[in-house]
């Protein structure tokens, strides 16, 4: 309690006249024994009868002019200037900051009436004694010395105190600001939020209860038991929820200046944007436009730490959700996005299903979206580490998987967003092949260029064995993706089987238990085969039909190849009889090389005849190269049906 000096004492006296007119007087006071309140009138309980009138807000008080004359100079000035009038005894005080409250401790004062002063009206009694200029010139120790001297020695040396008054000076702007309490009580606040949690010795977050007075910052008697758990860092974080953000901003300011840890502040930004912020408990939903809401939300993004991991990736999200929808400044939405993509790792889906808030028809912000992606990628052009890059694939896959659905969502922007990360970021790509399904699902009519076009931004190559299995049998994919798919999983099939016979033989040591190692990929390449869909059979069909066709050109090859293998022979024994029975006489010899010889030109003919005809490689040989034709049939003939098979099916 602190109490006014009690003055009593007989009236009368003269007057000093100011040059300027004031009417003062010289210490004057009534005996009283204090205020009644009727209705909305206040009365003095004396014998005297009132000649003063003043209205506050409605409310009248019934006075005396002389007890305020002695210490209010604004009180001297206006019955001064008003004597003409018609009303001289009447004033109206409306713009009296601290209302009809402060005016009657202000005008229990002037009479000598004992005032207590708290932390709940020092505030206002303090603004409201600066309106009256109740200063030391009109009397020693008037009403602002006193006021002073409790905001000074008691208040700020209080942790609730300066809580409490800072929270009562939100309704006494600008007068709260120009004598410096808000200033003055922030500072109180953030050094003791600032300080050492080992030496607070004070109750802290409703621990006291409410009759009972707040424990002075070095009161000794207050300090807690051995047994008392310690007081955690964020022991201040509730206190200062209840300011109002402009006062909340201040404080946070002035804790920054002292150097406390920036996840601290950033934890009691989110502990402040919780309570005051609804949407920031849910999802958004139920907030409409606010002029106080948008206030807050611009004033917490201004004060952010910029150090990453200040506040968490959600939060930001969920601020940036809230500005968009209540129009928040641009440049503060484009810092806060930048924000966002430093730490877009550490986005969940759900925090990036924002609703669209513009002009366009999607039921979700893809653009703003992209936009973080794109600060994002920024951020980690010069990062050594590749796994936040992997983190946020598998995040924008899932995301893509969500808004494919929406069938307003453009093949532009889809396809944009699927493939503004690098090719390293994803290492399998069945996210992208779930996104994909999940728009041709979402989007049937999409031709069959558009279907192309979307599924270029996936790698057959990257996709796993199921994703290769759901994909061999999905009838929305087009053929053609679809035959690299199999052909794809061929290749791993393939690859597997070669892997796990190694493996195998290399622990083991027996072919036959390697053999039976890869057994179990077998029917996985049978079903995968047996589970193409009805819809591509006219495809395989052809196919199929082609592949028969050179099987049968291939067996009449063959045959020819054999029969004319078999006449070649023939007509090598007939050459070498001949040879023999040429050297064996003269003249027949000569008849027996003519024959011989004939025979030879004659077999080979039908070999070259054969060559010209589309025969093994479809090739004339020249007489000159005759053996080497004859010697290379053979392999020509294992080599074409294989390149012809290529060709039809590429």
């Amino acid at each position: 309690m602190w109490d006014s000096e009690s003055e009593t004492g007989g009236g009368g006296g003269g007057g000093r006249d100011y040059g300027n007119g004031a009417i003062s007087s010289t210490k004057h006071a009534l005996q009283t024994d204090g205020f009644e309140l009727r209705d909305r009138s206040w009365y003095v309980a004396t014998d005297i009868p009132s000649d003063f009138l003043v209205q506050i807000e409605g409310v009248q008080f019934h006075l005396h002019k002389y007890p305020l004359l002695s210490r209010s100079g604004k009180m001297n000035r206006l019955i001064y200037e008003s004597r003409e009038a018609a009303e001289v005894n009447k004033v109206v005080l409306d713009d009296l900051p601290g209302g009809p409250d402060a005016f009657e401790l202000a005008a229990k004062f002037c009479y000598g009436i004992a005032v207590d002063l708290t932390a709940s009206n020092i505030s206002g009694l303090r603004c409201a004694a600066e309106y009256m200029e109740m200063t030391e010139d009109l009397e020693e120790g008037n009403l602002i010395f006193k006021t002073e001297a409790f905001l000074s020695y008691v208040v700020l040396s209080s942790w609730r105190d300066s809580i409490v008054v800072l929270k009562n000076c939100e309704k006494l702007s600008p007068w709260a600001e120009n004598l410096q309490i808000v200033r003055r009580c922030s500072e109180s606040i953030a050094w003791k939020a600032c300080a050492n949690p080992k030496g607070i010795r004070w109750a802290y977050t409703g621990k006291v209860p409410p009759k009972v007075s707040s424990p002075k910052w070095t009161d000794s008697s207050s300090s807690p038991s051995r047994n008392q758990q310690p007081v955690p860092p964020d022991w201040w974080f509730e206190d200062v929820s209840i300011l109002r953000t402009d006062h909340f901003v201040r404080v946070i300011t002035a804790i920054k200046v002292k150097g406390m840890r920036f996840e601290l502040i950033g934890a009691a930004i989110m502990h402040y944007a919780t309570k005051w912020l609804p949407g920031m408990i849910k999802d958004g939903g139920g907030i409409h436009e606010s002029k106080d809401q948008r206030m807050i939300v611009e004033s917490l993004i201004s004060i952010i730490p910029p150090q990453k991991d200040s506040v968490s990736c959600s939060f930001l999200l969920k601020l940036l959700r809230m500005a968009n929808m209540l129009r928040v400044a641009p440049a503060l939405v484009t810092e806060l996005e930048k924000r966002v993509g430093m730490q877009f790792e550490q986005a969940t889906l759900a925090d990036l299903l924002i609703p669209s808030t513009t002009t366009t028809t999607t039921m979700y912000d893809v653009d703003l979206v992209q936009r973080l992606l794109e600060h994002f990628l920024v951020q980690e052009q010069t990062a050594e580490s590749s796994s936040p890059k992997m983190r946020v694939a598998r995040l924008v896959d899932s995301y893509l998987t969500e808004v494919a659905r929406d069938r307003n969502l453009s093949l532009t922007k889809f396809q944009v967003l699927a493939e503004a990360l690098p090719e390293s970021a994803r290492t399998c790509d069945d996210g992208l092949y779930r996104a994909i399904d999940s728009y041709l699902k979402a989007h049937p009519t999409l031709s069959e260029h558009e279907r192309k076009r979307l599924c270029r931004v996936m790698d057959c190559q990257k996709l796993s064995i199921d994703a290769c299995m759901h994909a061999a049998q999905n009838e929305r994919l087009p053929l053609r993706i679809v035959v690299q798919v199999l052909f794809s999983e061929q290749v791993k099939i393939s690859n597997a089987i070669a892997h796990n016979n190694h493996s195998s033989l290399k622990e083991t040591g027996d072919s036959a238990a390697a053999a039976g190692f890869y057994q179990p990929m077998v029917p996985n390449r049978k079903t995968l085969l047996e589970g193409t869909p009805q819809s591509f059979q006219e495809g395989w069909s052809a196919a199929k039909k082609d592949i028969n066709t050179l099987k049968f050109e291939l067996e009449t090859v063959k045959a020819k190849y054999m029969e004319l293998q078999g006449e070649l022979e023939s007509l090598q024994r007939q050459f070498e009889k001949a040879t023999a029975a040429a050297g064996g006489g003269g003249g027949g010899g000569g008849g027996g090389k003519k024959h011989g010889s004939s025979a030879w030109a004659v077999g080979w003919r039908k070999l070259s005849m054969f060559g010209k005809g589309g025969g093994l490689d479809g090739s004339d040989h020249g007489g000159d190269h005759h053996h080497r034709g004859a010697g290379e049939g053979q392999g020509s003939s294992r080599k074409t049906p294989a390149r012809r098979w290529r060709n039809s099916i590429s």
